[in-house]
């Protein structure tokens, strides 16, 4: 049987990445968001979830199988800015970071309940739920925590379901942002933190992706799989 799979954040980046690699997996049929193509979604708007939910179910001839949250934004809020504009970029991420990917978990696990069968769902989450982020950066951080408690939460509760629920925590990845981020914080320097002596590549994380939503076994239900070259370990 065909799985069909709504993947969000597919423009570039990870989400590139995955795309690529779920397309070229047999069987697998993908629905794609993206603010520019395939199923556009922007979501600092609190009804794009829902519209994108809807819009993917007709896609794939009304059924889901897997969801991959990707869909994400690390925009610094530096601590002296103005503070209606600090809070406002507080919000922003968290909207488009969490609360995004909360009701698309929500529609998912509804979905899958309401048709007796299981699903999986894919969180990717960041290092830095667990490790912190810069000062500039409470907002992603506190977002990405927040996903990763979702995802065990979803994967306490929902397991005797066969919903199955994975959080994937990338480091550095060598996207677009990161490239700029890694040289906005001194290059070589923040390079001489990650033991491998790189930064991930987007297919790397792509690889763990895939194998969440197609193989693991359901006894890793609730597994957060670090992939961020030893720089934090637990």
């Amino acid at each position: 049987m065909t799985i069909n799979v709504l993947l969000t954040g597919a423009s570039r980046g990870i989400g590139a990445a995955i795309a690529e690699t779920m397309a070229a997996a047999p069987d697998v049929r993908l629905a794609r968001q993206a603010t520019q193509a395939f199923l556009a979604a922007d979501f600092t708007d609190p009804a794009a979830p829902a519209n994108l939910w809807a819009r993917a179910l007709a896609e794939l001839d009304g059924r889901v199988d897997v969801l991959i949250n990707n869909a994400g934004v690390f925009e610094a809020s530096p601590l002296d800015a103005p503070h209606a504009e600090w809070v406002g970029q507080w919000e922003r991420t968290m909207r488009v970071n969490l609360t995004a990917s909360a009701e698309l978990c929500r529609l998912a696990v509804r979905h899958w309940q309401e048709a007796g069968r299981g699903g999986r769902i894919v969180n990717v989450a960041s290092r830095a739920a667990y490790r912190g982020d810069s000062p500039a950066h409470w907002h992603y951080a506190a977002s990405k925590a927040g996903m990763v408690a979702m995802t065990k939460s979803i994967a306490r509760g929902y397991a005797n379901q066969d919903i199955l629920a994975f959080a994937i925590c990338p480091g550095f990845t060598m996207t677009g942002m990161a490239e700029d981020y890694l040289e906005s914080r001194g290059g070589d320097k923040l390079l001489a933190d990650i033991p491998l002596g790189r930064v991930a590549m987007p297919d790397e994380i792509a690889t763990v992706a895939r194998f969440c939503a197609l193989e693991a076994p359901g006894s890793m239900t609730g597994a957060v799989l670090d992939v961020n070259g030893a720089s934090f370990v637990r």
